[in-house]
């Protein structure tokens, strides 16, 4: 008996290994270094909040210190009282970013449908990295503190910086078919976690001379890798005469490849001549709509879904560092270094996840089983001992469960999503379906970092983790009715098999 060509598995890498050619290393690289720059220089503020909020806020003093005159001079960079209302600003700096930035990320994704994606790419880090310099280093040489200054910085950089996903997941589309997408996505989707990584590493080696010199430095390398990209990025096959996806003499494979897994496998055939993007007769694909792209199957859920998603793994992403220093009074250094284990956990579950998800042939199901193990670590993490390696360990576990999800949805999920039959694979859909699942994440990133600043001020940090467990069960519950549509067709899958042999 047959099997219909949507059971007829193919392998996980077939596609890759014989597409794959040295362009495809260079984007692979390109890509991940520029997205991980970015996040270098994000990583910088998080791992800095301690030297920040001892500097604008004064110092303890006896009373038998000297008063210092003029007061207006010396207090001028005592922008807060006490170091709880600093914490209290560096939560409203993390909201206002994650918000310019969501909304940044909604026009980000369809500029980079119309206009060069290098182009759009390389100014975003160019012009981001003047913008931390001025934040972080030139404010402090300078020794001018304000706070609106501080806030229209970070707005302005919160926008640039929301330039990097859409237009790296877009490039990485239109090289990456299907083929192995789980495995490849979820591999290069840890150049967040390796950027986390590269700026906790920057900021402690030269935060002995300042916190200034983080901000210098990281900016720096950022704006080299602008420089780069604009020069050696390639952002589709065709500028090198290679066939786009979906070409090619193994057109079956290619086609498979491409198809959603999230698409309807029992469709009709008659159905995937339907599409909603008028036919173009210069065979140049038209950039999608936003609401068309909102309109496409999972869009919405799986936006949902990393909302909620997000706000956990950046609430670890932004205070991780200043909880260890916070609850178990370890040195500012020493907490950079080890919140690196978070982003190690996180490399690793996206890479295994994302494989798993394509030997499976559906991701919902493998993001379920990992958002429920997620609940249990961060149970586990709050009640970690005051000990280095058991929260290392830990802290890990807990990045395997709750960094691999969120990888697989902001990349690979989100490229599928991207290629569905109704766009026709069109790679002018990948910008903007990126920037709508990852700038309704950033909203509720934003809203979750304001959030985290009050509970943890109020309740303490017990009930900021008990508030994460909220949100990684609310994740569950968005993508719910995509769990159950998968496991079915899993189910039918077999069913089908079992009859075939």
């Amino acid at each position: 008996m047959a099997l219909p060509g949507s059971l007829r598995r193919q392998p996980a890498n077939r596609g890759l290994v014989s597409h794959c050619t040295h362009h495809h290393i260079v984007v692979f690289l390109l890509t991940f270094f520029s997205y991980s720059l970015l996040h270098a220089s994000r990583k910088t503020f998080s791992n800095v909040k301690v030297s920040i909020s001892s500097q604008w806020t004064p110092s303890c003093r006896n009373s038998t210190a000297p008063e210092l005159q003029p007061y207006e001079l010396w207090s001028s960079i005592h922008l807060f009282p006490n170091a709880e209302e600093a914490t209290l600003f560096l939560g409203t700096l993390d909201t206002i970013f994650l918000f310019s930035y969501a909304v940044g990320l909604f026009v980000s994704g369809i500029v980079g449908d119309r206009l060069n994606l290098r182009w759009v790419l390389s100014f975003g880090m160019c012009s981001s990295a003047l913008v931390v310099f001025s934040f972080g280093t030139l404010t402090e040489w300078l020794h001018f503190y304000n706070k609106w200054f501080y806030c229209c910085l970070w707005v302005v950089n919160g926008l640039l910086q929301s330039t990097g996903w859409p237009c790296v997941v877009a490039v990485m589309g239109n090289w990456f078919g299907k083929a192995g997408r789980g495995f490849v996505f979820g591999l290069w989707s840890a150049c967040a976690s390796v950027g986390n990584i590269l700026g906790a590493f920057l900021a402690s080696c030269v935060l002995k001379y300042g916190y200034e010199y983080a901000f210098l430095v990281t900016a720096s390398v950022q704006f080299a890798g602008g420089v780069i990209v604009f020069f050696g990025l390639l952002t589709s096959p065709k500028e090198v005469g290679l066939p786009e996806l979906g070409a090619g003499e193994d057109v079956t494979v290619e086609e498979d490849a491409n198809r959603p897994l999230m698409g309807s496998d029992d469709a009709d055939d008659d159905d995937r001549n339907y599409s909603i993007q008028a036919a173009d007769t210069d065979n140049q694909p038209k950039a999608i709509g936003f609401f068309q792209a909102c309109c496409l199957p999972g869009v919405v859920l799986y936006s949902l879904a990393y909302a909620c998603l997000k706000l956990v793994n950046y609430s670890f992403f932004f205070w991780l560092p200043f909880y260890l220093s916070n609850n178990f009074h370890w040195k500012e250094a020493e907490a950079d270094q080890l919140s690196i284990w978070y982003d190690v956990g996180g490399i690793i579950g996206g890479t295994i996840q994302g494989l798993i998800s394509d030997v499976l042939q559906k991701r919902a199901p493998v993001l379920a089983i990992s958002l429920l193990f997620a609940v249990g670590s961060l149970f586990g993490y709050s009640r970690s001992p005051n000990s280095k390696p058991i929260n290392a360990v830990i802290m890990a576990i807990t990045g395997f469960f709750i960094g691999g999800p969120s990888n697989m949805i902001s990349s690979a999920i989100s490229a599928d999503l991207g290629r569905q039959d109704l766009v026709k694979g069109s790679s002018e859909a990948l910008a903007t379906v990126t920037g709508i699942v990852d700038g309704t994440g950033s909203i509720g990133a934003a809203v979750g970092q304001y959030l985290v600043s009050l509970i943890q001020e109020n309740l303490k940090w017990m009930w900021v983790f008990y508030f994460f467990i909220l949100m990684t069960s609310s994740t569950i519950l968005f993508i719910s009715p995509l769990i159950v549509r998968e496991i079915r067709l899993l189910l039918h899958e077999r069913r089908l098999r079992m009859l075939a042999e």
